[in-house]
């Protein structure tokens, strides 16, 4: 049995969450089972498929529409830890395109995830100095490109 979904009071989907969660959730009252398991049960509940919140909970941040913060986190999920220079998976650090020593900014276009030994190898140059050129170019991404 995989996660059980969490509904809002007004039945719109937020988000999925384990079992042990969802019968916290059932103990604390916050929610209550709107699908359950045939015949299964934990203690007193029904083995929940489907959880919908007692109160309405306001999600203006799935729809915001600003950007998103730059953050180290940010650039290595979006680039999925794959290195942009070797194009190995298990990247752990972020490299400035532009070194930051040479002008470049802290932000999405100017950063992309690397191993640490492609980031040491490149050092303080650009990558066409370095003869190491990106395999993609960096992007700003979406919400959902977050997400996932």
């Amino acid at each position: 049995m995989s996660g059980v979904i969490v509904l809002n009071a007004s039945y719109e989907q937020l988000h999925v969450v384990s079992i042990q969660h969802a019968i916290r959730m059932l103990v604390r009252e916050v929610a209550v089972v709107e699908e359950a398991h045939d015949g299964a049960s934990i203690g007193p509940f029904p083995l929940p498929r489907v959880l919908r919140l007692v109160r309405y909970v306001v999600t203006k941040w799935r729809y915001a529409t600003g950007r998103l913060q730059y953050t180290r986190a940010g650039v290595l999920k979006r680039d999925k830890y794959r290195c942009a220079y070797c194009g190995r998976t298990g990247a752990t650090t972020m490299d400035h395109v532009v070194p930051r020593s040479r002008g470049g900014r802290g932000e999405w276009l100017n950063a992309v995830a690397a191993h640490s030994a492609c980031n040491e190898k490149k050092g303080s140059r650009t990558p066409d100095e370095a003869g190491m050129p990106l395999l993609w170019q960096p992007w700003i991404p979406s919400r959902a490109e977050l997400a996932l």
